[in-house]
């Protein structure tokens, strides 16, 4: 299992990244990041609903409501351009912390 630190950082970009493929709805995001991960990284209703609440208020994503033949309406998420453009600093800096890791938890030479 994850920590609920490393889950919570991560929840921001790893929403923006999946709507950067496109509009989505909440519980549905939910559903491929559990998919996607196996199960190891585990979101809740509670949870990403005020995660996404919050991004919608700072600009990274916009929301509608809409309507498919007879089901209920749901709220489709799309990124914003301030969204991309958060994403990739994102990206940037989770790369930055992933280089920081391997090379830290790499062994040490012999000697050192």
């Amino acid at each position: 299992m994850i920590s609920r630190t490393l889950t919570a950082a991560s929840t921001r970009p790893i929403i923006l990244a999946i709507l950067s493929r496109g509009e989505d709805y909440g519980y549905n995001l939910i559903q491929k990041v559990r998919e996607f991960t196996g199960g190891y990284l585990e979101w809740t209703e509670g949870m990403i609903y005020p995660v996404l609440q919050r991004m919608e208020i700072d600009g990274l994503i916009e929301s509608k409501w809409k309507t498919a033949g007879d089901q209920r309406p749901r709220r489709y998420f799309r990124i914003t351009e301030k969204g991309r453009v958060e994403l990739s600093a994102e990206l940037a800096g989770w790369g930055k912390i992933w280089n920081a890791l391997t090379y830290f938890a790499a062994p040490l030479p012999a000697g050192k």
